[in-house]
């Protein structure tokens, strides 16, 4: 029963030491990760705006980061981390920042006035549009919100859901998930090396019991014996 204890021991010293490498070589690769990410953000070199009390700000005001914040949290359900958020560290470059500007783009977009010039009188649906230059109000549409086959819509929405536009939201959102999948490789790799510990442990401590208990045991044999010779040796 010792040896077997002994042997389970060892086993788990052994599982253990491969789980605490495997989550050591993990935390690597994500520092990797990281160091990456930062990198790709100074090329791109993106920063949020604060003011001086460190609040944010969007084109000097306060109540324009509000808004923008307003359609990330509740409109989109984002769950922004505020730390992420350090006006002492404007770069866009974790989760939450990416997803600010990204929201900073979106609702300058929504808000926004295009401005499409007909060459000629258009009838859509009985209404005529005559010749001229009209200013057409986004007013909140998104893509798919706008009637493409409209005179003014139609142009309206290209021209305010540009290439451009599309570009920049699609690049931010690749660094909003980069950043979010290396915060899940880095928990991971807390999780691989707590369990190789926790092996660790346990392996040690079988192998300690099982010595002390061969201990216990050959003492208990010596006193045995003893006690067995003692008695031999008496008349």
């Amino acid at each position: 029963m010792i040896s077997r204890l002994r042997t389970l021991g060892i086993v788990l010293v052994v599982v253990g030491m491969v789980f605490v490498v495997a989550g050591g070589v993990a935390y690597g690769k994500v520092q990797d990760g990281y160091g990456s990410l930062q990198a790709f953000s100074e090329s791109q070199n993106v920063t949020l705006s604060y003011n001086e009390d460190g609040q944010l700000v969007d084109r000097g005001t306060t109540e324009g980061a509000d808004a923008i914040m307003a359609l990330l949290t509740e409109a989109w359900d984002y769950p922004v981390v505020e730390s992420d958020l350090d006006p002492n560290d404007p770069l866009v470059n974790t989760a939450s920042e990416y997803m600010f500007q990204m929201a900073t783009i979106t609702y300058h977009t929504l808000h926004g006035t295009q401005t499409v010039t007909l060459a000629e009188d258009v009838e859509y649906n009985g209404e005529v549009f005559a010749a001229g230059t009209y200013d057409v109000e986004v007013d909140g549409k998104y893509w798919t919100d706008f009637d493409r086959r409209h005179p003014l819509e139609g142009p309206a929405r290209g021209m305010a859901w540009s290439g451009t536009a599309h570009g920049l939201i699609g690049e931010l959102g690749v660094g909003t998930v980069t950043h979010s999948t290396l915060q899940m490789g880095l928990g991971l790799s807390g999780i691989t090396a707590g369990i190789g510990l926790f092996a660790l442990l346990a392996g040690f401590g079988l192998v300690w019991a099982s010595r002390a208990r061969d201990v216990e045991f050959g003492f208990a044999s010596i006193a045995a014996a003893g006690q067995e010779r003692i008695e031999s040796l008496t008349p």
